[in-house]
């Protein structure tokens, strides 16, 4: 900082004519990047290009709290977050927020919290049970990973290959996947003990009320959009915050990604195909249709794209002759035997998006699901089949974190 300087009247040191509160709020915020340091108010001070004294006096002043209370308040903050959503030693937490002493941080932080780290852990860290995989896609928004959650290698790849090991209790997938799971279930869910449950308000009203004898059910709202779910879960779990980051953070991701792909697709429209056994259909879901046509502004090749999944013949989609297909061939023998004909006929191979080799193929795994992991993951996928760029994402396991902070 640069500024004129003068005599202070009050204590006859160096000190600033024109220091501005701009110029105190760099260093407040330079405190609450550097709060893992030795900090010290004649270090502050000098920065400011003022005596102590008079920096102390202005801080108060200008902030309401003293330079020091603001650092402790920013370290306290973080280790409630290192408490809360780690298994990270007290010592090392302790180091991680700016004191060298465990002991003295453990006083410091019962003084401010009005109560010890370890009761604050027990008092804050919740055993969450979730029933469902979208489930997990807004936890994991949360940083939380659920101590007991449907895993399945075939229709949860994601979750299996990154969590599996993590998430200790593992309960079936229940219907449309496999029937009958419910029970099995039931009986995972008593044996763990978990503190709260994270249900679908589809389920129905006699398993909610087995589950309620088990924990507390929360239930996620079929009929709200991934924000509003998202929102709903963090506020009954105290991570409001969290949550509203992520939000903010995915609309960033957006506006990235729309500038980029207007540039690479232009006017192109776009259609979902699906194809089961012998039959193509126009495919729609809510978070596809979200991304895509909500989300990014993309064109959609037909009315149908936005009424359902309905039937298409090949003469109707020649008809249409969008620029981009994105297709989901169902992994059955059936299915794969009329895809294999398909790609040799000739009305599929005059089509412009074959032609163009714009034809893309997505999976079950995220297309199919709709949460806040999802949604981020198919915003990635569609960045990258369009325009070949690979996201800002580093590694999938980084969801949850990556976008929540």
């Amino acid at each position: 900082m640069h500024a004129k300087e003068k005599l202070h009247p009050n204590d006859g040191l160096i000190a600033t004519s024109h220091l501005h509160k701009t110029d105190l709020q760099e260093i407040k915020a330079y405190i609450g990047t550097h709060y893992d340091e030795s900090l010290s108010i004649t270090q502050l001070a000098r920065m400011a290009n003022i005596s102590p004294k008079y920096f102390v006096d202005l801080f108060k002043k200008t902030f309401g709290q003293s330079a020091m209370e603001y650092l402790t308040d920013v370290r306290i903050h973080h280790a409630k977050r290192y408490l809360a959503e780690s298994d990270e030693r007290l010592r090392d937490i302790a180091k991680k927020v700016g004191y060298k002493d465990e002991f003295y941080f453990s006083r410091k932080f019962k003084k401010e919290v009005g109560m010890s780290p370890t009761d604050f852990v027990k008092n804050t860290r919740k055993r969450v049970a979730v029933c469902s995989p979208s489930a997990i896609g807004h936890l994991l928004a949360l940083n939380i990973i659920p101590e007991i959650a449907p895993l399945d290698p075939k229709w949860t790849p994601h979750y299996y290959n990154l969590y599996s090991g993590k998430i200790k209790s593992h309960l079936i997938l229940t219907s449309p996947y496999y029937e009958l799971a419910f029970e099995t279930n039931l009986d995972k869910l008593s044996q763990a003990r978990p503190d709260v449950i994270i249900g679908s308000d589809q389920m129905r009203i006699s398993e909610g009320s087995r589950l309620n004898s088990i924990a507390p059910v929360h239930y996620i709202a079929g009929n709200k959009g991934w924000r509003d779910q998202l929102l709903d879960i963090a506020n009954y779990l105290d991570k409001e915050a969290v949550a509203e980051q992520w939000i903010r953070n995915y609309e960033n991701n957006v506006e990235i990604a729309k500038a980029q792909m207007s540039h690479s697709l232009g006017d192109d429209r776009i259609i979902a195909l699906r194809i089961y056994r012998t039959q193509m259909f126009v495919y729609r879901n809510r978070g596809l249709h979200e991304v895509l046509y909500e989300d990014l502004n993309l064109q959609a090749a037909c009315g149908k794209e936005l009424s359902g999944h309905l039937p298409i013949t090949l003469q109707e989609l020649q008809e249409l002759d969008p620029e981009r297909i994105l297709l989901i061939i169902c992994p059955e023998a059936l299915t794969r035997k009329y895809w294999l004909t398909l790609q040799h006929s000739e009305g599929w191979k005059r089509l412009r998006a074959v032609q163009n080799s714009h034809v893309y193929m997505i999976s079950a795994d995220p297309w199919f699901e709709y949460s806040s992991v999802a949604m981020a993951r198919m915003l990635d996928e569609a960045l990258l089949l369009f325009t070949g760029n690979c996201p800002n994402i580093l590694l999938d396991y980084s969801y949850g974190e990556s976008l929540a902070k």
